[in-house]
This record gives structure tokens, C-alpha cells and sequence, in this order.
């Protein structure tokens, strides 16, 4: 989803209760909504006018732009007429007024390289090959932006792990080849830490996550050089669109680090998380950085990756790593306690969630839905919705189930209900609209029935 824009409005949630009926009505007017896509599992494109539709598929990127819309880029799914999921690069427009999809730009087909054309301008011809695991972010003027990924570079005959940065026009329809490589698994280059430099860049990766802060720059954290081996990076790095220029902060500039976890809640120079891919990140009022979890190194030489719940703050004042909360060893389940309720005890189990369904509303929360992980005893595809409050340093379990693998309740498409919740899932992407309310988009999990790609819609309302 676009994880950096916050949420405008949002009411403060009473008693942990989320569908609450208004006005001592039997029909609720808050909770999960199915609102649009289908209820089905592996259906490819529909491109007809009226009933625009993009296939079932996990692993795109998302934006807002400034006239509210929703923008979905690529992941892994169905093209048309396709019996194989592969790499995607269409790219979709959804307008939640008409509720209509429109698609806008790329190919019908899978696995489609990349036509770059010339670095820095911008061309109706170019366009980012297939991928999935990319970082996407929207600038100030209503630009959108992707970084990286897996997946097809200029004329590749087979995928690999990218580092190219691509911006998309949505006024002109017209991407541009900022940065980057035009080739797979390119190697960075690490000049001096804290110094900008024209030969700095990050190396090509998967599974990366981004912030963007108050200047409109890019920080960008960890990922995979490769889907094959998945081994990890730690470092962080900082991008300036108006210099397009990019600045080695912090971390190794090797892979697999398992960092330095210190003492919790104690700021330290020497700390830094452990090398990771798909964790969750969010932005605080205060411009500091904060991930979740992510599947990679533990911070005890366990020699093994697993899945992560530590939480950490990045303060790009000061240049200090903390180490909020959870474990720092891998694979924990979940301590959901009492619902709605907040309490020290309660911790997210270990969980990884690639483009990570995640936001921070207007009171300074965060949240989370699902991803791939442990519940309260057991592993697996999780739909359990979470808040955590980085004033009083305490999480909350919200809504969903404490289970793993817990298959959707549609009710009826457009209506409110007690009993709707969204299958549980990985990979979802989705938006938060100026209205505070969170669109959910697609995933890897289970409909009613069976499990597989999704391509439903769902609204989240307060």
C-alpha cells in the first residue's frame, strides 16, 4: 500500500470495539466491508469498460494520488487468457466514487520485460518490466514512484532482483527511468556513510521497505539480493529526488548481518536491526522511522532465518537505532490477550508481509492487518487486525482471529455487517483514503471456501 501517506481523519477507536452499530441501529455502519472484486480465487484480467477488473494476485505496489484515486501496479498473478500466474506490469486506476476500475497502462501478458529508454526522460513508450516486491511511494506534486523488486529488467529472459527507480506522470500517463540499473541482480556501490554521493546506490533487492519524510526524501530498508537464496541486507539508505542522489546511512554493507539489539528501549550507536526482507514500516509525527518484524537474521547467531516481531525506531536526528518491543529470536507466536484492550504482555506473533497492509492514523496509532506468520499456537496465513501506540509502547489486538488460515466472511457486497471479515491473507496491498478509511486490495489467502490469489475489495471504517 502507499505506507507513507497518514491517515487525514480518523475517529479513535472506543473499547476496542470495531463494528459498532450507530445510534442504537441494528445495521452497522463501521467494520469491514466487501465493497468490490470478486469472491473467487485465480480469475485473470477482465478488461471490459463497464466491469474493469484486475486479476487475482499478491505483491503489487500501490499509490494515492492527490485526486484520491487508487493506483496498482504488477505483483504476481493472471494476465489475460492465462492459465499460469506470473509477473505483471499492468498498471490500474480505481476511482472510489464510481467505484469503476480503469486500466491505464502495460501488457496483457505475463512476464514482460522492461523498456527503459533513456535515464531521466520521460517517454509514452517506457514502462517497468513484470515484478513483484517493490518499494512505491507519491511525491508532493502527485508523481508516483517505484524502487526495485523481483523481476524483469530491459530484454531478460529470465527474472531476477532489480534496483531501478521509475517515476510515473499521472497527468502526462508517461513513466520516466530516474536511477538504477536497467539489468538484474546489479551490485551497490557503498562510498562513505552519511555522505551523498553520484555513485552511491543501493543494490538490487526484493522486499525492501521505504519511509518518506517531511522533505519528500526516500529511506529505504533492507530486502533480499535474490528470491532464489534470500540473503538479506540491513542497511539503510536515503534518497533525494532533487538531486537524484542517493546516501549510505546506516547498517552493513554485507549481507546477513544480525545486527545489534542492545538493551530495549535504550538508544545506542552500535545498534541496528538484523538484516531482514518484508517487514512493515511506518512513519511517527516526529519523522522517525519504525519497522515491524520481516523474515531474516535474529539477533543470537541463531544460523537459520525465521520469522521476526522486534520492533524498532530509527531517529534520522540523532542517527540511533532502539529496539522497541518484541523478541530479538525468530519464530514467537502471538500473545493476543484481551481484544480491544491494550496491555504490555501483548505482542503480534513473528510474521513477514512483503508490500505490508499497514498505516498510521491521525491520532499517531499504528496498524497492521495480517501477512504470514504465527498466530496464538499456530503458523500460517494470519488475518488478525492490530494498533500500537508508540507513546505508551503497547500493542493491541483489534479484531480477527487469533488462528492462522481463517477463511472470509463476504456478507453482502456493500453493506456492513458484525460477521464480515476479510479472509486471511499475505501480500495484500491497499490505500487509506482522506476519509480515514482503509481499502484493502487482493493477497494470497482464502475466500470462503479455498485459498489461492485473491482479487476482492474490501472497505475498513472505524
Amino acid at each position: 500500500m502507499q505506507k507513507f501517506t497518514k491517515i487525514l481523519s480518523m475517529a479513535i477507536i472506543a473499547a476496542g470495539v470495531v463494528a459498532c452499530n450507530s445510534g442504537g441501529s441494528s445495521t452497522p455502519s463501521s467494520g469491514w466491508k466487501w465493497i468490490g472484486g470478486s469472491n473467487q480465487v485465480n480469475l485473470p484480467n477482465n478488461y471490459q469498460e463497464s466491469t474493469a477488473l484486475p486479476s487475482g494476485r499478491n505483491v503489487s505496489v500501490s499509490w494515492t494520488d492527490s485526486a484520491g484515486n487508487l493506483w496498482l501496479f504488477g505483483g504476481q498473478g493472471y494476465g489475460q487468457n492465462s492459465s499460469e500466474s506470473g509477473l505483471l506490469n499492468d498498471l490500474w486506476k480505481y476511482n472510489p466514487t464510481t467505484k469503476q476500475w480503469q486500466l491505464i497502462g502495460g501488457q496483457s501478458s505475463i512476464n514482460t520485460a522492461g523498456v527503459y529508454g533513456t535515464k531521466g526522460v520521460a517517454s509514452a513508450n517506457d514502462y517497468p518490466g513484470g515484478r513483484i516486491g517493490a518499494v512505491s511511494w507519491t511525491d508532493s506534486t502527485g508523481n508516483l514512484w517505484m524502487f526495485g523488486g523481483f523481476g524483469y529488467a530491459s530484454n531478460a529472459q529470465i527474472p531476477g532482483a532489480l534496483n531501478d527507480l521509475w517515476k510515473f506522470n499521472p497527468t502526462a500517463n508517461q513513466w520516466t527511468w530516474v536511477s538504477g540499473q536497467d539489468i538484474i541482480d546489479s551490485n551497490g556501490i557503498y562510498t562513505v556513510k552519511d555522505v551523498a554521493d553520484s555513485l552511491s546506490h543501493p543494490g538490487a533487492r526484493l522486499g525492501s521497505i521505504g519511509w518518506i519524510d517531511s522533505t519528500g526524501s526516500l529511506w529505504l530498508f533492507g530486502g533480499a539480493d535474490s528470491l532464489s537464496t534470500l540473503n538479506d541486507y540491513n542497511d539503510l539508505w536515503k534518497y533525494d529526488p532533487t538531486t537524484n542522489q542517493w546516501t549510505w546511512v546506516s547498517g552493513e554493507s554485507t549481507l546477513d548481518s544480525n545486527g545489534f539489539y542492545g538493551v530495549q528501549g535504550v538508544a545506542n550507536l552500535r545498534n541496528e536491526p538484523s538484516a531482514r526482507l518484508d517487514s512493515v514500516s511506518w512513519l511517527d509525527e516526529s519523522g522517525n522511522l519504525w519497522l515491524f518484524g520481516g523474515s531474516g537474521q535474529d539477533g543470537v547467531n541463531t544460523p537459520l532465518i525465521g520469522q521476526l516481531n522486534d520492533l524498532w525506531r530509527y531517529n534520522p536526528t540523532t542517527h540511533l537505532w532502539t529496539w522497541m518491543s518484541g523478541a530479538n529470536t525468530a519464530n514467537k507466536y502471538g500473545v493476543y490477550g484481551k481484544q480491544g484492550i491494550s496491555s504490555p504482555n501483548s505482542i503480534p506473533g513473528s510474521r513477514m508481509h512483503r508490500n505490508p497492509f499497514a498505516w498510521v492514523d491521525a491520532s499517531g496509532t499504528f496498524w497492521m492487518f495480517g501477512g504470514d506468520g504465527y498466530g496464538a499456537d499456530s503458523q500460517g496465513i494470519l488475518n488478525d487486525l492490530w494498533s500500537y501506540n508508540p507513546t505508551t509502547n503497547q500493542w493491541t489486538w483489534v479484531n480477527g482471529g487469533t488462528q492462522s488460515n481463517v477463511i472470509g466472511n463476504y456478507g453482502t457486497q456493500g453493506a456492513f455487517s458484525n460477521s464480515n471479515q476479510p479472509g486471511a491473507r499475505r501480500d495484500g496491498t491497499g490505500w487509506v483514503q482522506s476519509d480515514g478509511s482503509i481499502v484493502l486490495f487482493g493477497g494470497f489467502g482464502y475466500n470462503a471456501t479455498e485459498s489461492g490469489l485473491l482479487n476482492d475489495l474490501w472497505l475498513f471504517k472505524l
